[in-house]
């Protein structure tokens, strides 16, 4: 049959290759209509519990995640000079299009009663004008006898303090966002500039919108880097400028494809499917090597260039069938997940390897029909005597020392199954940024003066038909829940209605200190009647006063319209996935007694709850993954080969070197996250191929061996040695950079999948001849 195809393609080659060239222009119009994804909580699935409140929460009280802070650590904002720069700042802030509000020290209100109107009205801490030190120092005394803004605005501890920076909900899952906060930068940046002092920048926004930016920027560069070092290992290879471009060819267009089918299902380039152009190019050349490789090879034999295309074809047509086949089901497989990130990348991936294997066949042998039979220096790399002499090393390893060859890899194995023991399941949602990264040092400041910038929801909807804030119970449960997530470590001081009330108290008692406490049952008949909106027609109430209700917008931010449901927002350290659920049961305990079920539901979600669930489905999605990507990719070798032997010999190679990586990682401490996860399931869809090559091509040396393992081995050994080690070389090279991305995970797969493709090329080229060898001892069949 493939012969016949061979033939079906140099007869329709011109026709064919008009179809590629159409396909080509087709898929590089709708290459160009890719976006980039801002949506960062896709992990979970649609129906997901946690998506569900999630988005619930979103309808009641937008965004959680879309406030950007600042810290400044200095003693010289008590200074009118430099408090006046610092006020100049804030107001340049509030005039970029997408920033809604800013909360600062310059901006703090204090709440003031006034008896003659029975309200409490919202006056500016620091005047607009402010003429004299005297004055600001004055000023400065009212604002730390607030309570409200201790560990809010200012580190009562040290000399740090906080400005936020509010972003339109509308534009935070939108490109308009990179403008926004780009603009929002460049002032921060030029001020800090001005005042030659370092500004502490984070916020998930700002989080955000760096990862998405940095995401497209790497896509690029791992793009590019990797066609450049794949064109110069061809040329290396063979020698040939034509032969290095024809493979570039092949990649380029199956770039364009992966890049245009994320664009044609609607889906969005995201940190996962920005992988997938790389990912290609490492898969596509490797086809290009083998079918070079074996055309070079009947060339050589036969000094006709129609016959070795045809031959080409014939023999390697099978063969990289099953390898794109295998590689795209260790891909595919992540679209029987409900995660949406995983679903798109696995229908992708999977789409485009099969297609790659199309435009390989199709393209190579075509293409080649018109080039120049290759010459002596375009096949000298088949004689590479070094090669030569590693290849027959492997072979005496596997012909005589098999015992030594089980030994060793028993150990080995042994060794890894004592550090799979080892590993932990850990992820945080910055970790993959380096430890030097502007970014993570900047949060670590925020983690240690503010306890963190991530958000964490906790709703509490009381069953009482009179509302949250007439149920003073609750309102006091609040706030003892307030106090001791503030007493923990690494979490900040929540913000409810409570802390409003308790504003509202102590500008009721004039503004004493003492009074700042959840107001009473004897303290909410009077309070309540001041905490009243003014109306519209009471001229004796100042205009300021109505514009700036404050109370009432606190009411909007943390009830709902129904006021049954307050929200209690917190702010967290990025403490991981491995120490938050046991934070949140603690809470949970808690909460079971303060809010009891049967007149209360309380429900926590924000981007902290769906970073959790999300990374915990990723990974348990990813172990599926794997292994139904292992039972398919057996049951195709099972297929292929028909012989459980060679399907046992098959998949030994291949698990050990997984067993080998994941030992790897809980020796060195290397967490299972989504980034690593993903790992396997690369490695598994990559590395099976070289199996697939060398037991093809073992069964197809067989009968001319007379059945006889040993000689088809060293046949077989002879004949894929080095197109294995040579494609084993450039998916390694592949790999490698990744190793030089700036995000962790990415740098992880790089060099995790390099060892295991490391490893998996000794182990087909020793330990999968030595099992072939030892499972198989037929003897030649005698002539009667």
């Amino acid at each position: 049959m493939w012969l016949r195809i061979g033939k079906f393609i140099l007869k329709n080659r011109f026709w064919l290759l008009l179809i590629v060239a159409l396909l080509t222009a087709f898929m590089g119009y709708w290459a160009s209509k890719a976006k980039m994804s801002y949506e960062f909580t896709r992990a979970i699935p649609e129906k997901h519990p946690a998506n569900i409140a999630y988005q619930e929460f979103r309808k009641k009280y937008g965004q959680d995640g879309n406030l950007i802070v600042v810290a400044i650590e200095t003693k010289e904002l008590f200074k009118k000079d430099f408090f006046d720069k610092y006020r100049q700042l804030e107001t340049d802030l509030k005039k970029i299009e997408g920033v809604t509000h800013t909360l600062s020290v310059p901006g703090a209100i204090n709440l003031v009663k006034v008896p003659e109107t029975e309200k409490l009205t919202a006056i500016p801490v620091f005047p607009e004008t402010i003429s004299s030190q005297q004055q600001l120092d004055s000023c400065f005394k009212v604002f730390f006898n607030l309570p409200f803004y201790k560990g809010l605005l200012y580190n009562p501890a040290g000399s740090a303090f906080l400005l936020g920076i509010n972003v339109q909900k509308d534009v935070m899952n939108t490109k308009k966002r990179d403008v926004v906060v780009g603009n929002i930068e460049t002032r921060l940046l030029a001020f800090e500039k001005e005042i030659d002092q370092h500004l502490y920048i984070s916020g998930l926004p700002l989080i955000r919108t760096e990862l998405a930016t940095r995401v497209a920027a790497e896509m690029k560069w791992f793009l590019f880097a990797s066609v450049v070092l794949s064109a110069i290992i061809l040329l290396l290879f063979f020698r040939s400028v034509s032969t290095m471009l024809l493979s570039l060819a092949v990649v380029i267009i199956g770039v364009v494809c992966s890049v245009a089918t994320i664009a044609l299902f609607g889906f969005q380039i995201n940190l996962l499917s920005a992988l997938i152009p790389p990912l290609i190019v490492v898969i596509g050349i490797p086809n290009c090597i083998y079918f070079l490789n074996k055309y070079h090879n009947a060339y050589n034999q036969t000094g006709n260039r129609e016959q070795a295309l045809q031959t080409m074809v014939d023999r390697m047509g099978i063969v990289t069938l099953f390898c794109n086949v295998a590689a795209a089901i260790g891909f595919a497989v992540f679209a029987l997940t409900e995660s949406s990130i995983l679903k798109e990348f696995g229908i992708v991936s999977g789409i485009n390897i099969m297609l790659l294997f199309f435009i390989s066949l199709i393209l190579i042998p075509a293409v080649l029909s018109y080039l120049p039979p290759p010459k002596e220096k375009h096949t000298r790399y088949l004689e590479n005597r070094r090669l030569n002499r590693w290849l027959s090393r492997l072979e005496k390893w596997a012909l005589n020392h098999r015992r030594l060859v089980y030994i060793v890899s028993f150990v080995l194995v042994g060794a890894a199954i004592a550090g799979i023991f080892k590993l932990e399941s850990r992820g945080y949602i910055v970790d993959d940024l380096p430890k030097n990264d502007r970014i993570y040092k900047d949060l670590s400041f925020f983690e240690q003066n503010f306890k963190g910038v991530m958000p964490l929801e906790v709703l509490v909807k009381t069953k009482n038909k009179a509302g949250i804030i007439r149920d003073l119970k609750g309102i006091t449960n609040i706030d003892s829940m307030s106090q001791y997530l503030q007493q923990l470590p690494e979490v900040a001081r929540p913000l409810s209605i409570v802390e409003g009330l308790k504003f509202a108290k102590q500008a009721f008692f004039e503004g004493d200190t003492l009074s700042y406490t959840v107001p009473t049952e004897f303290d909410m008949p009077a309070l309540v009647q001041y905490l009243k909106a003014p109306k519209e027609d009471d001229t004796a109430v100042d205009s300021t006063a109505k514009k700036n209700d404050v109370f009432n917008n606190l009411l909007q931010t943390f009830l709902d319209s129904n006021r049954q449901e307050a929200r209690i927002s917190v702010n967290m350290a990025d403490i991981g996935t491995k120490k938050l659920p046991l934070l949140m049961d603690s809470l949970q305990q808690k909460m079971n007694a303060w809010f009891p079920a049967d007149k209360y539901t309380v429900t926590y979600t924000g981007t902290t709850i769906t970073f959790i669930e999300g990374s915990s489905y990723i990974i348990n999605g990813l172990k599926e993954s794997i292994f139904w990507a292992f039972i398919l990719i057996a049951l195709c070798m099972l297929y292929l080969f028909k012989s459980a032997k060679i399907l046992l010999c098959s998949l030994i190679p291949n698990l050990v070197p997984l067993a080998i990586t994941a030992g790897v990682m809980g020796w060195c401490d290397i967490p299972l996250k989504p980034s690593t996860v993903l790992v396997f399931s690369v490695a598994l869809g990559i590395a099976i191929d070289i199996t697939i090559r060398f037991l093809v091509n073992y069964k197809q040396e067989l009968p001319m061996h007379n059945n006889q393992a040993t000689p088809t081995v060293l046949s077989t050994i002879n004949n894929t040695g080095i197109s294995i080690i040579y494609t084993s070389l450039v998916l390694i090279a592949g790999f490698v950079i990744f190793g030089f991305s700036s995000f962790g995970g990415t740098k992880a797969l790089g060099w995790l999948t390099s060892l295991t493709l490391v490893t998996a090329t000794f182990t087909n080229l020793v330990l999968l001849p030595a099992l072939l060898i030892g499972l198989n001892k037929k003897q030649p069949s005698k002539n009667k």
